[in-house]
């Protein structure tokens, strides 16, 4: 029904769609404007291309602001750019902020941008009514690399799917983080579940620039609300391909396991930033693979894009429908009453 509330999480991807398709002519000089599936804007200044990327982290509330360079600097990777530059505007909720949590809250910021080589330029800081937690929404700007603007709409049928690291790692990170009392887990296991952010992390900035370094990548995606399977929509809706994807291939990390059935959550449908999905031509794939394997990233080949629309999960060897998820399965864990 028209009336009928939305559900946590992204807009539906049908009711994004319309709105895209209401959009007057955009400039020429945008290279890579609003479509669902891109990571981020890339905009032609003279000479000079730059890529913009703008996204907010409204789930942690621990280290807030590694999220947010992090994921920020994912998605401009994912198109072929170096993160540089940084804005933030910071929403604090009033009654419960203070002079050390903000003092804390910037620390960790100036650390994020460091780890990221990326400069704080400005942005916005606010304490506001109407909040429980700290919203911070980060601004970035990055050059493109030599390898040039990469596209999720490049995806061909025959194209390899991989996957990097495993999933899904920073939906286990933050159930730990933010709900520990209700998991099951020795204090090394919980300190190991936490620390997923950084080890093996939420970053494929690397991920991303040696699979480019070692060539025949068509399209790049960061799958981060919705979970994969969102990840896997959303990069074949933009390429106009269907594909066919192997569930017993997709790397499940070891902690999800022992943390994701305690909120009944299907880490299909997870947040999984530190994962990056890669489509490239058939005969590059092993390329890719083994220069990650060198690095220490595992990786997998986890399907093919095909010419038709449909979107099929192998699993135990027979074919079904991708599934799809209304909301990141992580607000199960928000919206269930504590026990």
């Amino acid at each position: 029904m028209a009336d009928e509330s939305l559900p946590l999480g992204k807009l539906p991807m049908p009711l994004l769609r319309q709105f895209l398709r209401e959009l007057p002519a955009v400039n020429p000089d945008v290279v890579v404007g609003p479509g669902i599936g891109e990571d981020a804007a890339v905009i032609r200044f003279g000479e000079t291309t730059l890529v913009f990327k703008t996204d907010p982290i409204t789930f942690a509330t621990d280290d807030i602001a590694w999220y947010l360079v992090t994921i920020n600097a994912n998605d401009i990777a994912c198109m072929g750019g170096i993160p540089e530059y940084l804005l933030v505007t910071f929403l604090l909720p009033w009654g419960t902020t203070t002079q050390e949590s903000a003092h804390a809250l910037f620390t960790s910021l100036t650390l994020a941008c460091e780890k990221n080589a990326v400069t704080l330029v400005g942005g916005h800081t606010e304490i506001t009514r109407g909040i429980d937690r700290p919203i911070a929404v980060g601004f970035m700007v990055g050059t493109l690399s030599q390898h040039g603007v990469i596209r999720s709409s490049g995806a061909r049928p025959g194209d390899a799917i991989l996957l990097s690291k495993g999933i899904p790692i920073e939906a286990t990170a933050l159930l730990a983080r933010e709900f520990p009392e209700r998991l099951d887990l020795d204090e090394d296991t919980l300190r190991q579940a936490q620390n997923l952010i950084y080890e093996p992390g939420i970053s494929v900035a690397k991920d991303a620039l040696m699979a480019l370094s070692c060539g025949g990548v068509s399209a790049m995606h960061d799958p981060t609300e919705g979970g994969l399977a969102t990840g896997l929509a959303e990069l074949a809706s933009a390429s106009g391909c269907g594909m066919e994807v192997h569930g017993e291939s997709i790397p499940l990390i070891g902690l999800a396991s022992r943390v994701l059935p305690k909120f009944s959550i299907d880490p299909l449908g997870a947040l999984a930033s530190g994962s990056l999905i890669v489509c490239c031509r058939s005969e590059s794939a092993g390329a890719i693979l083994a220069a990650w394997n060198q690095a220490g990233i595992p990786g997998k080949r986890i399907g093919t894009m095909t010419s038709s629309r449909e979107l099929i999960l192998y699993r135990d060897g027979k074919p079904g429908p991708l599934p799809s998820f209304a909301s990141d399965e992580i607000t199960k864990a928000f919206s269930a009453p504590a026990p």
